[in-house]
């Protein structure tokens, strides 16, 4: 597999010839031409595409370390899909976002963009891997997938110099969609460094200038002092005018008061942790929560994923790789060499900072760099390194080496370590009681921000002309949690070297709104089963390493991620958001959703989703649907039937998609006028009902009234009409002859399902919305290929009810 040059298109880095330092490796999220800071207020189409180049090179310069091109079919974690569905993925997020914002106006290869659209969410760690993680699976050969994403590059810099520039860029900017995909990008530079972590070290290389942080800095951490923190109130999150993007769920406002509390000086180290280990941490179920414990056992961890001994223990790969045990030693990867520098290091010039392009190099240097040696650091190499062999680190029994992403080294003691929720929590645990992670609210009280948003760029960590952290690349690798400077307070790395995880479920702040271009990037995560981690490590760049970044994984997830020890120290509730709303998963039903800080005896604020399709979702609600469809004799669905046999003829009868079925009635009164039906719902517990009264089974409701009824279809079967529960519409949703919409009043952003209809629905087909919006309304959203026909109004419970729908044909 090649890399193109940018300006010729012609392959110039073959796998063989690994990039130097100044190939892209190193890069400062904000810096554009002429040191400008670039804001969305008044940036120039040179910035965007400087920084749209240097995203796409970034992330594909990861996959240089790739030895072979079948490495790129491998799933190094069994709950993810194959490395070649993460090197395409992001080139195809862009084309998508930019046809719904409109600025691209047709697709490059829609087999491509169907196929690498949608990845993989586990609901637990337990699922069953993913049917396209097998060996059946056809995928693209590597250089398929390189030329689609060289022949994507040049469209998006043909767009960026030929469409004209609007500014400000705001969040109803067409150009937000090549924002989004930017920072999309960058999101999966880093999730895609942790799956070529987890790659057995024999399939991975070190690219030329990638550089591991020293081992130690200054001296050895030995001891973790609590600070205490008063008690304040703290307000956080990202205002609309905000000049640099921002993802759904950094928006809106929370304020909260927070009790005096304590909280580690540094994040937990591997010194700290291996006592932990040593201790017998992972035999000792009391430590743990139910959940945690339930993981613990089903992958028989007995140690951090990215620790490494020589006792064979279970790996976490998938598919063919599914047997291999990270746990051996093998000297030919094992050196333990780290050479200190930073990351690009060359000249004594720090590479932080690169114009927005990517060839790191600058003539300004970083006043804590002196001769291309970093500070603390003698020669750029590391005291600890004994002629590049393995010393190993072994007080106790069995020696712990440590994973980084390309080697085996010594395990860095002073480095912090990186572990899941669960094993955070049962470290809290073996602390002592009283002992857990940080909340939201305490995270950015200790982070200690000069000023606030309200100043604009200069109070955001990523627009500050020196960035003393380890975020942006700076080093390939953790750092000492002694390396960089304190706050006021004292309190080291409250940004970068590794995420913190908090005790706060992932939930939008108040007033949460979601995007239209990407709907469900955050809000099915408001689910209770994921946890927020905040404040970068290493290889955060852009977004990731903004003072308003709030990510969020499922508690048993790996990602380069530690945490902080607090303790409270008022008997008062703790200011954690967990999310208290039922949420229904369809195939396993309600999950139980224990609240593990509670398990520990721990007062917290119980809150609802701000996910409002998961109120819809709810036991009342469906049975307000069956009633709806099943109470009267004429229900809606029947009335919007009988419309859409009179339109057939004029649509054709090929397929019908119907969005927003509820529990099924109406596609199924159409099942012998359309050859096949698509039947969608966001809502699981609608779908699963459709699928049971399909199956020929009984559903019983309770009506308003109060009295008890009994749902059926009036057949069994109805092979032709499919049911599917979709929290958007994806492309493989596609060339319909008639797509009826009847449930804009209840999703999250209309506008997010209209703005699809037009590739929904074949050339020539009729689109059927049923809705209080007038013409005009729909029409803002409905965008381009799409002419009003009418409108209808529809008589249904036997007289007492109307509602209108308006059509629309797809030119």
């Amino acid at each position: 597999m090649d890399i193109y040059n940018k300006n010729n298109s012609e392959y110039i880095i073959s796998r063989k010839r690994q990039p130097g330092a100044a190939s892209c490796f190193i890069y400062i999220a904000i810096k554009g031409d002429n040191n400008e800071n670039f804001n969305l207020s008044y940036c120039t189409k040179q910035q965007l595409q400087d920084y749209f180049e240097n995203s796409y090179e970034l992330n594909e310069s990861l996959f240089l370390s790739l030895k072979e091109d079948d490495i790129f079919y491998k799933c190094p974690d069994r709950l993810r899909l194959p490395l070649i569905f993460y090197f395409c993925h992001t080139s195809v997020v862009y084309v998508n976002k930019l046809v719904l914002s409109g600025l691209l106006k047709e697709r490059v290869n829609l087999e491509f963009e169907t196929m690498f659209e949608t990845g993989v969410d586990e609901m637990s760690w337990d699922d069953t891997e993913n049917y396209r993680m097998g060996g059946s699976y056809k995928w693209p050969s590597v250089k398929e997938v390189m030329d689609y994403r060289r022949t994507v590059r040049n469209i998006i810099i043909k767009m960026i110099q030929d469409t004209p520039l609007v500014l400000p860029i705001t969040k109803e900017s067409p150009w937000w969609g090549l924002l989004m995909g930017m920072e999309h990008e960058r999101i999966h530079l880093e999730t895609s460094s942790v799956l070529i972590r987890q790659l057995p070290v024999e399939m991975v290389t070190k690219p030329d200038g990638w550089v591991y942080g020293p081992m130690k800095y200054s001296e050895p951490v030995m001891t973790n002092p609590m600070i205490r923190v008063e008690e304040r109130e703290v307000t956080y999150g990202k205002p609309d005018d905000f000049p640099s993007y921002g993802w759904d769920n950094e928006y809106g406002e929370e304020t909260s008061r927070v009790p005096a509390f304590e909280a580690s000086k540094y994040l937990v180290t591997n010194r700290e942790y291996l006592e932990f280990v040593q201790d017998g941490g992972y035999s000792k179920k009391n430590l743990w929560t139910e959940e945690g414990w339930g993981w613990k056992l089903y992958r028989h961890a007995q140690h951090p994923a990215f620790w490494v001994c020589d006792n064979g223990c279970k790996g976490g790969c998938g598919a063919a790789l599914s047997s291999y045990s990270h746990c051996h030693f093998n000297t030919e990867h094992t050196n333990g060499v780290t050479n200190g520098q930073s990351n690009g290091l060359t000249n004594g010039q720090n590479n932080g900072v690169t114009n927005g392009k990517s060839n790191g190099m600058t003539k300004r240097q970083d006043s804590g760099q002196n001769n291309g040696q970093s500070n603390g650091v003698t020669n750029g190499q590391n005291n600890e390194v004994t002629n590049g062999h393995t010393n190993g680190f072994n007080p106790g029994g069995t020696v712990y080496k440590y994973r980084a992403m390309f080697d085996v080294l010594d395990m860095p003691l002073d480095w912090p370590v990186e572990v899941n929720y669960h094993e955070a929590h049962a470290f809290c645990s073996w602390k002592g009681s009283g002992n857990r992670l940080l909340t939201e609210a305490e995270m950015n009280l200790i982070r200690d921000d000069k000023f606030p948003p309200s100043v604009g760029t200069k109070s955001d960590v990523i627009y500050q002309d020196n960035i003393d952290l380890n975020i942006n690349l700076k080093f390939g690798s953790s750092t000492p949690v002694n390396m960089f400077p304190a706050t006021e307070a004292g309190f080291h790395d409250v940004y970068g070297n590794v995420w913190h995880w908090t005790e706060d479920h992932f939930n939008g702040l108040f007033d949460y709104r979601s995007h239209y271009l990407y709907d469900d990037f955050s809000s099915p995560c408001f689910d209770g089963r994921h946890n927020i981690i905040l404040g970068g490590s290493w290889i955060s760049t852009g977004d990731e390493a903004s003072r308003f970044a709030r990510y969020a994984f499922r508690r048993h997830f790996i990602q380069h991620a530690g945490f902080r020890l607090a303790r409270s120290l008022e008997t008062a509730e703790l200011p954690a958001r967990l999310i208290d709303t039922e949420v229904f998963v369809l195939g396993i039903g309600v999950q139980e959703n224990p609240s593990v800080i509670e398990e520990k005896g721990h007062k917290v604020v119980k809150v609802p989703t701000t996910n409002k399709q998961y109120g819809y979702d709810e036991k009342n609600q469906l049975y307000g649907i069956l009633e709806q469809e099943f109470g009267y004799r004429d229900p809606l669905p029947l009335a919007i039937s009988r419309i859409c046999k009179e339109y057939k003829t004029e649509s054709g009868n090929e397929s019908l998609c119907w969005i927003g079925c509820g529990t099924g009635i109406g596609p199924v009164h159409l099942h012998n006028v359309f050859q096949n039906i698509l039947a969608i719902d966001y809502g699981g517990r609608f779908i699963d009902t459709a699928l049971k009264l399909q199956k020929g089974e009984q559903v019983e409701y309770t009506k308003s009234n109060g009295q008890q009824a009994v749902a059926m279809f009036d057949s069994v079967g109805y092979d032709n009409v499919v049911f599917k529960q979709l929290t958007w519409l994806p492309n493989e949703v596609n060339s319909h002859s008639m797509t009826v919409v009847t449930f804009l009043d209840r999703t999250l952003n209309p506008k997010a399902w209209l703005a699809r209809l037009w590739e929904v629905t074949k050339e020539g087909g009729l689109i059927l919305i049923v809705s209080d919006w007038e013409k005009e309304k729909l029409q803002a959203s409905l965008q381009r290929h799409m002419v009003y026909i009418g409108k209808r109004e529809l008589s249904y419970q036997d007289g007492n009810a109307v509602a209108m729908m308006t059509i629309w044909k797809r030119i």
